[in-house]
C-alpha cells in the first residue's frame, strides 16, 4: 500500500487531460462494455494466431523496407509465428516453430522474440522462460536465419544459448548494433544481473565459451523479496557522449550504465523512490533527456522523468517524476515504443493506447484501440495447471507493441486475442531529424551503426 498511494496520486491528477482525450463511445464505466478506439485510429487486421485463452506475449517488427516480416511470441504455447505484412490488413502466416514436446515443459515459454542482421544475413532470436528441472530448464533463446523469407523452407535454426548458472531463461532480450559495430544480445537472467552475448560469435560457429562477453549488475535489488535481477532494459547510443548506454529495469528501481565497453560497464546513475520495487520497463527520449519508465502493478501510471542531472553527473540518483500517464487509473499501462514525442504504449485491459510528450510535464493522449475483449480482473496467474487463470489481476490483453519507423504501421500482439495491425492518422513514419533529436529508438541501423556518423543537419 505505502508503494501504491503515491502511484495512485498522481494518476488521479491526470484524470480530466485523459477523459477529453479519449473517444466518448468507446471508454465506458462498465469494464466489459471497453470496445472500439478513437477515430484517429485504423483497425487494419486482427489474427487469432493461437487457440485457447492465451495467445501471444511479445512482437517484434522487421524495418528494412523489403522485408514486410512481423514475428509474435507465442507465450504459453511455447512457440512463435512469423507473419508477412506485405499487405498489413491481411497478414499472411509463413512459418511456425514449436519446441520439441512441448507437452513436457514448463514454464511461461516464448516470451521475447527479436531480429537482427549481421554478415549480410537475418537472423531472428526467441527467448524462453522453462522451470528449472523442466525440459530446457536451462534454455535462454534460439536462433534462426531467416535471410530466406518468405520462403519457409529457408528458416533453418542457428545455435541455441543455455545459461545453466541461472536456470529459467531469458524473460527479456533486446539487440543492439554497438558502437565499434558488433551485434550484441543483451539478456535477463533470474540471477542479479544482465547479460551481454556476442551475436556474431554465437552465428559464425564461435566456441560456446566465447559467446559471453560481459554483464552489467543491478545496484537497486530488493532483496528482501527474494529476487534482484532486471526486468528489461533499453540500449541506445547518446551522440552527446560517442557513448552506448544501457538502461535497466529491475527490482528497486532503474540504472543507466555506460557500456561502450561491454566488458566493463560503468553506472551512471540510478532512479529510486517509493514505488519502485517492481520496475518493469525504462525507455529514454533519442537524446537521453527523458525518460519513460513502468512499475508493474496495478493502478500505477507511467512515469516521466528529467534524466539531465543523472547524464550530465550532477547527481548519483533521481527520485522525483517530473508527470505521469495512463489510460485509466484502474488499469495498468505495460510495454511501449517511444517515437519522440509519441509514446505508443500496450495497456494491457486498454489495448493500444498513445500519448503525446511533447511538453514532457503535461502528456496528451492522442488515441487508441481496445484489444483485449476481456472481463475486467481476470488475469495472468496461477500455474500452467490451473491454466495460468490466477485473478485478480489485470494483467491480460494487450502485451507487445511496436512501430515500423519507414511507414508508421503499429502492431500489437495481445495475450487474449492475438495480433493487431493499426495507422493512426497523421502518423506516416518516424524519422528523429524531423523532430530536432537524433535519429534513435529501438530500431537499430544493422547496415551502418549508431546515429553518430550521421548527425542532424
Amino acid at each position: 500500500m505505502r508503494s501504491v498511494l503515491p502511484a495512485l496520486a498522481l494518476t488521479l491528477t491526470l484524470l480530466p487531460t485523459l477523459a477529453t482525450a479519449q473517444d466518448p463511445g468507446a471508454v465506458l464505466v462498465d469494464f466489459d462494455q471497453k470496445r472500439g478506439g478513437t477515430e484517429n485510429m485504423t483497425r487494419l487486421a486482427h489474427v487469432e494466431n493461437n487457440p485457447g485463452a492465451w495467445k501471444a506475449a511479445d512482437i517484434e517488427l522487421e524495418q528494412d523496407p523489403g522485408r514486410p516480416f512481423v514475428y509474435v511470441s507465442g507465450f504459453v504455447n511455447y512457440n512463435f509465428f512469423i507473419y508477412d505484412l506485405t499487405n498489413p490488413s491481411a497478414p499472411r502466416e509463413l512459418f511456425q516453430w514449436t519446441i520439441e514436446d512441448p507437452d513436457l515443459h514448463r514454464g511461461i515459454g516464448a516470451m521475447d522474440g527479436k531480429y537482427f542482421k549481421t554478415g549480410g544475413r537475418y537472423y531472428y532470436v526467441q527467448s524462453f522462460q522453462f522451470n528449472p528441472g523442466s525440459p530446457d530448464g536451462d534454455l535462454g533463446a534460439v536462433i534462426f536465419d531467416v535471410t530466406g523469407l518468405p520462403n519457409p523452407a529457408s528458416v533453418r535454426e542457428v545455435a541455441r544459448i543455455r545459461y545453466a548458472a541461472s536456470p529459467g531463461g531469458f524473460h527479456n532480450i533486446f539487440a543492439y548494433k554497438h558502437s565499434t559495430g558488433r551485434a550484441l544480445l543483451f539478456s535477463t537472467i533470474g540471477g542479479d544481473r544482465a547479460l551481454i552475448w556476442d551475436l556474431d560469435k554465437i552465428v559464425s560457429g564461435a566456441p560456446e565459451a566465447d559467446w559471453l562477453v560481459g554483464n552489467v549488475p543491478n545496484p537497486t535489488p530488493m532483496r528482501q523479496m527474494g529476487a534482484s535481477g532486471y526486468h528489461d532494459f533499453y540500449v541506445g547510443f547518446d551522440p552527446a557522449t560517442n557513448t552506448d548506454k544501457f538502461y535497466g529495469a529491475g527490482l528497486g528501481g532503474y540504472s543507466t550504465w555506460d557500456v561502450t565497453d561491454p566488458a566493463a560497464p560503468t553506472l551512471l546513475f540510478t532512479i529510486t523512490s517509493l514505488g519502485m520495487d517492481l520496475a518493469h520497463t525504462f525507455t529514454p527520449s533519442p537524446d537521453g533527456r527523458y525518460a519513460v519508465t513502468e512499475t508493474e502493478y496495478q493502478y500505477t501510471p507511467l512515469r516521466i522523468w528529467d534524466l539531465q542531472d543523472g547524464q550530465a553527473g550532477r547527481t548519483q540518483n533521481i527520485d522525483q517524476p517530473i508527470s505521469a500517464w495512463t489510460s485509466d487509473w484502474r488499469t495498468l499501462p505495460h510495454n511501449h515504443e517511444v517515437r519522440w514525442p509519441y509514446v505508443f504504449v500496450s495497456g494491457y485491459e486498454d489495448g493500444l493506447q498513445v500519448f503525446n510528450l511533447k511538453d514532457p510535464h503535461n502528456p496528451e493522449s492522442e488515441g487508441g484501440f481496445y484489444t483485449c475483449n476481456c472481463e475486467h480482473g481476470k488475469g495472468f496467474g496461477g500455474s500452467q495447471e490451473t491454466g495460468w487463470q490466477g485473478g485478480p489481476s489485470v494483467m491480460q490483453g494487450a502485451f507487445g507493441v511496436d512501430v515500423r519507423n519507414h511507414d508508421g504501421l503499429v502492431v500489437i500482439s495481445d495475450m487474449r486475442t492475438g495480433l493487431w495491425t493499426f495507422r493512426m492518422a497523421g502518423f506516416d513514419g518516424w524519422n528523429g531529424r524531423d523532430h530536432g533529436v537524433p535519429n534513435i529508438s529501438s530500431v537499430q541501423d544493422w547496415d551502418r551503426g549508431p546515429e553518430r556518423s550521421r548527425p542532424i543537419p
